[in-house]
């Protein structure tokens, strides 16, 4: 008798399994997510002794992310097109840098997927190229090169998604990028500028 009883409990477990691990992963394990952000340098730059700030801009971002559970996902994520930042002296604007950032990140999905507002929160790693970097003519580096190398660094992200409807939800995240890179005039290291960037975004996301 008691194998019986064994033989059916073990048919039982082997048969709530799956749909176990259907609601731990969730049917959907993909997400997209296309999205504006603006990105705010919270950092300054120093270049050859001058202190600079970086203003703040806007370009689409875009992502991709892939659920290990209901719960637990991987993030690719970065700027569809290019924050363009001012950089400005004491005597006024001396030039402009355009930066794309992009990551990689572990992120927690709070609750379940059947929430109508469900906040999560991440961590990763960035890398932000910098290219385009012009001068202005009457500006304090007038006819000098300038140049900001790649930074890289610890990406931290606080967000909720909406749930419109099955597969569909609108997101709103805050990410903020920590990291410093080398500023070069004429090929020669000349200063620092660090960043530290919160990007405040929103998007419309699909889940499939």
């Amino acid at each position: 008798m008691k194998r019986i009883h064994s033989t059916l409990a073990l048919i039982g477990a082997i048969a709530i399994a799956p749909a176990a691990m259907a609601q731990d992963s969730g049917d959907n394990r993909f997400a997209i997510v296309g999205g504006y952000a603006l990105s705010e340098p919270t950092g300054d730059a120093t270049i050859d002794g001058l202190d600079a700030d970086l203003d703040g801009e806007g370009a689409a971002t875009l992502s991709a992310s892939w659920y290990a559970t209901d719960n637990i996902a991987i993030e690719a994520w970065g700027a569809a097109d290019k924050f363009g930042h001012r950089v400005t002296g004491p005597g006024g604007k001396v030039g402009s840098v355009d930066a794309q950032p992009y990551a990689l990140s572990g992120q927690y999905h709070f609750g379940t997927s059947e929430q109508t507002v469900r906040p999560f929160v991440g961590l990763g790693y960035y890398e932000m190229n910098y290219d385009g970097e012009t001068v202005e003519p009457t500006g304090a580096l007038a006819g000098e090169r300038l140049g900001v190398e790649t930074a890289k660094g610890a990406m931290a992200t606080v967000g909720a998604d909406v749930k419109l409807s099955e597969h569909w939800f609108a997101r709103g995240d805050i990410r903020y990028l920590h990291g410093d890179s080398d500023v070069m005039v004429n090929g020669e290291t000349v200063g620092e500028a660090e960043a530290d960037p919160v990007i405040i975004g929103v998007g419309i996301g699909a889940r499939f």
